[in-house]
């Protein structure tokens, strides 16, 4: 050791570091917080350079220090130098660097979170090829979406069974792709076996707009095959198509109008609108239960629900609510117990953001994420103003 790092009682330390080492030693660790969090830049680094050097249960204390005083990235350092990955990772996130926590996970195994964390890092090519050895389609089908591979999603949302995701991503697929037409086909079938063949040769129709070749031979093949299903000779006139068409309620603009995600951009929407679940829900049964754990968000596209007090006979009704309504937005974000109780007063066709889900946009999606914390931040404050009130 440089003999400018012994003190007289024979600890390491500079002459500017002296004063944090003291107290590391004698382990009056809130007094070493105090000296560390008063240093400048450099002389932090300092001290992490000078901890190389002292005796392991020394450095274990500088670590705790380092905690306290938040440097977690110095904190992850140390563990890190001594081989202690599994410690330095969750103390990487918590300083905001996810690439460095996402190559100690990988050191120690844990493939899983080295890819969430990749994907929080965007090194998406590494998160993919972790997520595929992993068999994480689902991880993998949003993260393809998010790299502008909308036609390898929707093959693995299709082979999970989310017809709504993969819809979302067909329709993202551009019009002059080459693969557009293929899009369109797979779109006119998920629509056909929904019952909505109306809506399918609409968007047959538009398709072979922009067709050539054998896409154009491909979509005129299936239009022929709707129309003969439905008893059609040719094929109505796009205006006509498009006023027998029954509305389409698809829930992306219930759920763009919904105030925490008040200015979102449009690609941040298109991806919380993906993890977002469609529900039917029998007349009678329960939606949310009153006291049971938030199940996330629920935005109704379809139907009628009542709002009560709780789920006995002695319950006072509340309110109906109808489509375009939201509900447990809260429990988003805070994981407490559902404040009342809301039954389905007819069918009811919805969208579902689970929790799970919805903490994965989050940790994806680190700019919509902090505006939504300042909108729900702002609601909660308001609602809190007209309780005291």
């Amino acid at each position: 050791m440089d003999s400018n790092l012994i003190d007289v009682g024979g600890g390491p330390g500079s002459s500017v570091t002296r004063r944090v080492w003291a107290r590391v030693m004698q382990g009056a660790v809130e007094d070493a917080v105090r000296a560390y969090e008063a240093m400048a830049a450099g002389h932090r680094e300092r001290v992490l350079e000078e901890a190389l050097v002292v005796p392991a249960a020394t450095r274990e204390t500088l670590v705790e220090v380092l905690r306290q005083a938040r440097d977690y990235t110095g904190a992850a350092r140390l563990l890190e130098s001594d081989g202690d990955d599994r410690a330095a990772a969750p103390m990487y996130e918590q300083a905001g660097a996810p690439l460095l926590a996402a190559e100690a996970w990988l050191r120690v195994g844990e493939q899983a979170r080295a890819a969430a964390a990749f994907e929080r890092a965007g090194s998406l090519e590494q998160a993919l090829a972790l997520y595929q050895a992993l068999g994480a389609r689902e991880s993998l089908a949003h993260l393809l979406g998010r790299m502008n591979r909308p036609m390898e999603a929707a093959e693995v949302f299709h082979m999970l069974g989310n017809t709504h995701a993969e819809l979302e991503m067909l329709r993202a697929v551009p019009t002059d792709d080459a693969q557009r037409p293929e899009a369109v086909l797979r779109m006119s079938s998920l629509l056909d076996a929904e019952g909505a063949t109306w809506r399918a040769l609409v968007l047959l129709a538009d398709g072979l707009k922009h067709a050539t070749g054998a896409g154009a031979v491909m979509l005129q093949a299936e239009q022929s095959r709707l129309l003969r299903q439905m008893g059609l000779a040719s094929p109505p006139e796009g205006a006509v198509a498009a006023e027998k068409a029954p509305p389409v309620v698809d829930g992306y603009g219930y759920l763009k109008a919904i105030p925490i995600f008040d200015g979102l951009s449009l690609e941040d929407m298109r991806d919380l609108y993906r993890l977002a679940r469609p529900v039917l829900v029998p007349a009678g049964t329960t939606v949310l239960e009153k006291g049971a754990k938030g199940g996330g968000l629920v935005v109704l596209l379809e139907g009628m629900v009542s709002v009560s007090t709780g789920p006995g006979p002695e319950a006072r009704q509340l309110n109906m609510l109808g489509p375009g309504a939201f509900l447990g937005e809260i429990s988003l974000i805070l994981d407490g117990p559902v404040s009342a109780h809301v039954r389905a007063h007819t069918v009811v066709r919805a969208l579902r953001v689970t929790r799970t889900d919805f903490q994965y946009f989050l940790e994806t999606h680190e700019a919509a994420a902090l505006r939504i914390f300042r909108l729900f931040t702002q609601s909660l404050a308001e609602r809190v103003r007209a309780l005291s009130s």
